[in-house]
């Protein structure tokens, strides 16, 4: 199954707020809709730690801009510098 973009789960999201803010739903619809928003705070949330992450490799050297291979483990990335 393919991720949504950022912006379309948080456009999705929003419109789950507002349903559930403005509308009499009842308990399964609610529930259903719950689940919904929560996998989608989760997906935004992942992507924008994974885009924190990649800011932050991204270092000045030597005066130009380089750019290193983004590493989820961090023990990862030193054993990889010592290297």
């Amino acid at each position: 199954m393919k991720k949504n973009t950022f912006e379309n789960s948080l456009n999705r999201l929003e419109t789950i707020v507002d349903e559930m803010e403005n509308s009499q739903l009842d308990i399964d619809k609610a529930m259903k809709l719950f689940e919904e928003g929560i996998s989608l705070v989760n997906e935004c949330s992942d992507k924008l730690n994974e885009t924190k992450k990649k800011i932050e490799i991204i270092m000045e050297k030597n005066g130009k801009i380089d750019k290193e291979n983004f590493v989820e483990d961090k023990k990862e990335n030193e054993e990889n510098q010592t290297v």
